[in-house]
This record gives structure tokens, C-alpha cells and sequence, in this order.
């Protein structure tokens, strides 16, 4: 039997997604059996929460196509999906096949957007896979799913890998019998391999029409509501939400929403121009990332041309957004952000409590203007961790109060309970034009989007770069340990007012609850350890009275005039790093400072953060 070791880089902190040569039939054979225990799993838990009955209930869409019988109990639906990418709709099949034989309800969606697939789990139980590798490379392939709404942690992804290896010696049979008995102690003797079962549960195929009607029927409802919020005197016959006048471009950049852009934006917009919408797995013009450099040219050129009020384009599974302005001009996404937290505050429905705190989540790449803009909505500000697997949890957690949450990368959450509370860039995208084309907006006093862009805050930032990751000795913490503890380290001294002698960072001991939980604390490790002698002025140039220090992530540093962040990757063995100040001459200052922290540990890191240049 394989032992899948060169598939434990595909175990990532999202998702599973790597090179194409690592999905091989053995491998996605075995990992459909480990989804079909996951799943399974929750055959119990259903049940115990008292959720069996509201099972019978969940019915298939009506057209008869999906027959879901509801004399089982419990039973489990499964929605699976696919993006373009060549072997996308292999792997996809392959996986229905599997946990269709091991007893689930596997209903197929075809070629979807991986918020569709969201959306189509929502309507069930809350489960749901997609075949995508989201904006990467064409040679790279990938899996996303949902366990009762919610994505996986980074544990729980890794726990997968481990039961996929700890089980390659287990049959098909043994597998799924034990999988019974889990989840079904008081049905030991059930042979759900049957063929009266098989038949029962092999997959079923929605027609792509279905699929595409029933997503488009929600989103309209969402803008008829919001259209009759809006009136004076809302009256309750109208049926649809009337067109936008709006000239909009849309690059699809032959990712998964070229299957429904068009259509559907012209159900909402009365001039829409659409680029690249053919799904083409081979990505002839480039990756289907929005956020690379130069990549949005051709839709610069296009809103130009076509004097558009505005440009989108969405990334390969649909769940990115990136702006033009009427310009041609790039919109920083830091500006996206807000534009489109202040639709989610400011549109707030009112059956959301009006006493609960709008919390506004922001991941730490986000710029040093941000906060205080959000606060000025009288929104609270709260930063996060980069990934929008995280943000999806820290909003679904049953105490949440957030409103919106939004990175820098460009995944956007309403959760105002107008919509499924899901990084969609489509429903984001028209979220935006609503807002945007309403007759007169309170706030802006022109209709053009770079004069609302315009009265926002200056700044000059560089991108999010992706730098390489310095080699350390053996017997030392990674970079962003080591520079995790001496920014501690340089705040605590920095803070001291007495003009004292020269300290020595070796001599130097911190109490254990001011360091952070990733400091090493081994004997040999020399982290702690740089070899020079540091004065108390000296800490103070360099984190000056009033500078915040976040550790959640790497290290952010916001300045008077700026901010700046350094941090390991969770997708990839490098660092990625990002700064940004209200003029050219602070961004300057703050990459000196950067460098200079990081210096003592690696100077090539320090060269590389000099010379990253400015957006």
C-alpha cells in the first residue's frame, strides 16, 4: 500500500492544494474514504443533537432529478463541486463515487464557484467539497470543504493526513464497516453496501441551470430588500430589484465565474462587459490571481476604452475581488476593504440589534489607516490573523458581533444575515455597484468612484511580498521567533525613562508572561542572543513612545506615520512582508527600521526589506 509521505505537502493551512503529480487515483481514492469517515462521523452527532427529524425534511431541489429519500434518519448530504483546472472534474467524480458507496448523499454541482458550493451546502446540512486550487498556477490542483458549515482548521487538516496514513493498510470493506460502527453503534448488522443501498445513494447530478437559478433567486432577494430598505415608502409588490446604471467591466480571468458572470450581472447591471469568461484550465493569459502584479492591465485598459464606472475581477473559484476605479486606476485593497465595511455598517439591517458592538475584522496586512476609518463608522476595529479559513471562524462563532471581515488578499464577509456569511466575490462585487449607483449617497456628493476614493487617507505602500525564508543554525528558533522576542524585548527597554547605561540583550530576562507563547525556551537555542549591546535611546529610535506591537501573526509594528509587517507564510516556506506610511519619505523609514531590527539575524532579509519598492 503507498504511504502518501510525498503528499504531506499538500496538507496546508487552508486546504489540501500542491502540484498535480501528487493526485494520483491512490491518493484520492484513500482521501475520499477518510472524507467519508469525517462525514459519517457526523451521522452521530446529528442524531444526538436531536437534529434526526429535521433531517427527513431537508428535500433535493424540485425537479425531481435528485430523489433523496427521507426514510433514513439522519442521513447525510454531501454537496461536491469543481473548478476548470485540468483533472478538477476527475478528482470530483472520483470522490463522489467513493462516499456515495460508503452510504452519504452525494449531490454534484458540476462547475461551480467555491462560494457556490457554500451557498449549495447551506441549503442542506452544512457539508460540502470543491475541487479548486483557488488563483494558483495551472499545474497546481487542490480540495476545499465544509464539516457543517465551517471550514477546517490547520489542525484539523493535519489530523486528516495523519488518518489517511494510519489507514492505507485498511480495505475498502474494513473501512467502511468501521465507519458504521462509529457512527452507528445500534446499527451494527446494517449493510449499507447493499445494493438496494448503492442504488439509494449513488451520486446525483443537478442540471447546471438549477444550480446557477437557485444562487442568482438569492442574491436578487437580497436587492430587493435592500432596494425597498431604501424607499421612503417600500411597497411590498415589488418582485425584483430594478437595473443599475452603471457601465461595469468584468475580468473572469477563465476562472470558475465565467460560468455565471454574465448572466448574472446582467440581471443586475445595465452595461456590463465581460473579459476572459471562457473556464480554461490552461490559463492562457496568466494566473487567475487579481493580486499579481500587472495582472489587472488589460481590465485597466478596458474600463478606459469602455469609459466604465468601474472594473471587478475575480480570481480562479470566485472568492477574491479586486477593483478599478473609472480611472483605470488599481484600488488598493485597503480601500476596498473599508468601502465595503461601511456598506455592511451602514446597511445594516434592522432586526441586528442596534446595542451590539459592528466589530469590523481586518487581517494584520491590513494598513495603519484602516482602523481609525472603521472607528469613524462607529464600527470597532478588530485585527486577525491572515487567512479567510480563520476570519470564517471567528465569525461564526456563536458570540461573534462581526459585521463584516475582509484581507488584504481580497476575501470579503458580510454577516449582516442577509446572505450565506461566506468570502463571495461576487455577491461582494454587487454589494459594491448597489451601494454605489444609489441616486444620491448621503456621504459622497459625486458619483464618480475615484472622487469617493479620493477623500480617504494618503498613503504610499509597497505589496505583499513574498521574500525568501533566511536559513538559521540548527539549534536556533526561526526568524520570526527570534524577532518576535527582541521586539518584546526593545518595547519593554524602549519604555524606560531613566537615561541607564548600556543594556546587553544576553543579560536581558524577561518575565515568562511577557513572552510570547512561540519563544523558545531551550538551552542551546541562541534566539535570544544578539551578539551587541543595545542603548536605551537607541530602542527608543527604533520603537518609539506610542508604537504597537501585535504578535498574533509574525510582527506588525504601527508607527505615528505607518505600519509595518513581517510574517511566515502559511501556504508556502517563505515570509511575507508588507509596508506602508503616509508619505514616501515614512514608508522609507519604516522599511529602514524593519531592516535594522532584522539585520542582526540575516543581513540578506534586511537588504531584501530595503529594497522592496513602493505600489
Amino acid at each position: 500500500m503507498p504511504s502518501f509521505a510525498a503528499q504531506q505537502s499538500l496538507f496546508r493551512a487552508y486546504d489540501i492544494r500542491g502540484t498535480n503529480t501528487h493526485f494520483t487515483d491512490e491518493f484520492v481514492q484513500a482521501l475520499g474514504n477518510r472524507f467519508a469517515q469525517l462525514y459519517g462521523s457526523q451521522r452521530s452527532q446529528f442524531t444526538k443533537n436531536g437534529n434526526a427529524q429535521a433531517a427527513t425534511a431537508v428535500t433535493c431541489p424540485p425537479d425531481n432529478t435528485v430523489n433523496v429519500q427521507q426514510n433514513i434518519a439522519a442521513e447525510i448530504i454531501v454537496v461536491i463541486g469543481y473548478d476548470m483546472r485540468h483533472g478538477s472534474e476527475s478528482i470530483a467524480r472520483t470522490l463522489s463515487t467513493v462516499l456515495a458507496q460508503q452510504g452519504l448523499c452525494i449531490i454534484q454541482l458540476g462547475l461551480v464557484t467555491t462560494p457556490m458550493m457554500a451557498f449549495w451546502a447551506k441549503q442542506y446540512q452544512g457539508h460540502g467539497i470543491i475541487v479548486t486550487a483557488s488563483h494558483s498556477a495551472r499545474d497546481i490542483l487542490g480540495i476545499k470543504w465544509l464539516v457543517n458549515h465551517k471550514s477546517p482548521s490547520n489542525v484539523e487538516i493535519q489530523t486528516l493526513y495523519q488518518q489517511l496514513i494510519s489507514h492505507t493498510h485498511y480495505s475498502s470493506k474494513n473501512q467502511v464497516e468501521q465507519a458504521t460502527l462509529d457512527s452507528e453503534p445500534d446499527s451494527r448488522h446494517t449493510n449499507i453496501s447493499s445494493s438496494t443501498e448503492l442504488s439509494r445513494t449513488l451520486p446525483k447530478e443537478l442540471p447546471a441551470k438549477q444550480v446557477t437559478d437557485v444562487y442568482i433567486a438569492a442574491i436578487e432577494q437580497v436587492f430587493c430588500q435592500l432596494t425597498q430598505d431604501n424607499q421612503a415608502a417600500p411597497t411590498n409588490n415589488q418582485k425584483t430589484a430594478s437595473k443599475l446604471n452603471l457601465v461595469v467591466v468584468i475580468d473572469c480571468m477563465h476562472g470558475a465565474t465565467g460560468n455565471i458572470t454574465q448572466r448574472l450581472f446582467d440581471r443586475f447591471c445595465q452595461h456590463v462587459i465581460v473579459l476572459n469568461d471562457t473556464p480554461d484550465g490552461s490559463f492562457p493569459l496568466g494566473n487567475p490571481d487579481p493580486a499579481e502584479p500587472n495582472r489587472l492591465t488589460a481590465l485597466q485598459q478596458a474600463v478606459i476604452s469602455h469609459h466604465a464606472d468601474i472594473g471587478l475581477a475575480f480570481d480562479g473559484d470566485g472568492d477574491r475581488l479586486m477593483i478599478v476605479d473609472n480611472n483605470g486606476k488599481v484600488v488598493m485593497p485597503d480601500h476596498l476593504l473599508y468601502l465595503l465595511a461601511r456598506i455592511a455598517v451602514t446597511e445594516r439591517p434592522d432586526s441586528l440589534t442596534s446595542s451590539l458592538a459592528s466589530e469590523v475584522l481586518f487581517d494584520i496586512k491590513c494598513a495603519h489607516h484602516l482602523p481609525k476609518l472603521l472607528a469613524d463608522l462607529g464600527a470597532m476595529p478588530v485585527i486577525s490573523k491572515t487567512g479567510s479559513s480563520f476570519m470564517r471562524q471567528q465569525v461564526q462563532h456563536p458570540n461573534s458581533q462581526i459585521v463584516f471581515a475582509g484581507e488584504l488578499s481580497g476575501h470579503f464577509i458580510f454577516n449582516d444575515g442577509r446572505f450565506i456569511p461566506y468570502d463571495d466575490a461576487i455577491y461582494a462585487a454587487l454589494r459594491l455597484l448597489h451601494w454605489f449607483a444609489k441616486p444620491r449617497n448621503i456621504l459622497d456628493d459625486k458619483n464618480a468612484l475615484s472622487d469617493i476614493l479620493q477623500r480617504l487617507p494618503a498613503m504610499v505602500s509597497t505589496a505583499d511580498h513574498y521574500l525568501p525564508m533566511p536559513q538559521t543554525a540548527r539549534t536556533d528558533c526561526s526568524i520570526m521567533e527570534q524577532l518576535t522576542r527582541v521586539c518584546t524585548y526593545l518595547q519593554q527597554l524602549a519604555s524606560v525613562t531613566t537615561h541607564a547605561d548600556l543594556f546587553d540583550i544576553s543579560d536581558y530576562r524577561l518575565d515568562a508572561a511577557d513572552l510570547p507563547a512561540a519563544i523558545c525556551e531551550s538551552p542551546v537555542c541562541t534566539c535570544s542572543t544578539v551578539r551587541s549591546h543595545i542603548a536605551v535611546e537607541q530602542a527608543k529610535s527604533l520603537l518609539p513612545a506610542g508604537t504597537r506591537l501585535s504578535c498574533i501573526d509574525g510582527v506588525r509594528l504601527d508607527f505615528a506615520h505607518g505600519f509595518g509587517v513581517l510574517r511566515q507564510s502559511n501556504t508556502s516556506n517563505s515570509l511575507t512582508a508588507r509596508f506602508a506610511g503616509d508619505s514616501m519619505d515614512d514608508l522609507k523609514d519604516i522599511q529602514a527600521t524593519f531592516a535594522a531590527l532584522c539585520r542582526p539575524f540575516n543581513t540578506d532579509l534586511a537588504t531584501q526589506i530595503v529594497a522592496m519598492p513602493a505600489e
